[in-house]
């Protein structure tokens, strides 16, 4: 599974991560920094992300279009990065369910 993080994200998140989630990347890594969410969002489908971000937008694009790509809404409003790297890291198996199923196109984790 490939997570690609907004930029509402920590880019630092990526190394604390990559051991379970192996090339994913956030946006400021790839030169989307203040890239429309129309342009992240066929990127992603594009290559094979799954789209983790704190912006509802991404959310509303989710529920109108489904996927690909699938979209992790994490609603933890203000978290420290630490918290976001435990939510991933500690929700492991239930993203790679999220990922294998057929009928979800939304996570979300709070």
């Amino acid at each position: 599974m490939k997570l690609l993080l907004d930029e509402n994200l920590s880019d630092r998140i990526i190394n604390c991560i990559v051991d379970l989630y192996p090339n994913s990347e956030h946006v400021k890594a790839l030169g989307m920094t203040n890239t429309d969410d129309a342009v992240i969002w066929e990127y992603a489908k594009t290559n094979d992300f799954v789209i983790v971000s704190k912006d509802s937008d991404f959310h509303q694009r989710s529920l109108l279009y489904g996927y690909p790509p699938k979209f992790i809404y994490l609603r933890i409003g203000n978290s420290p990065t630490s918290q976001i790297i435990e939510i991933l890291r500690d929700n492991f198996d239930t993203l790679i369910r999220f990922q294998n199923s057929e009928t979800e196109s939304i996570l979300v984790l709070a």
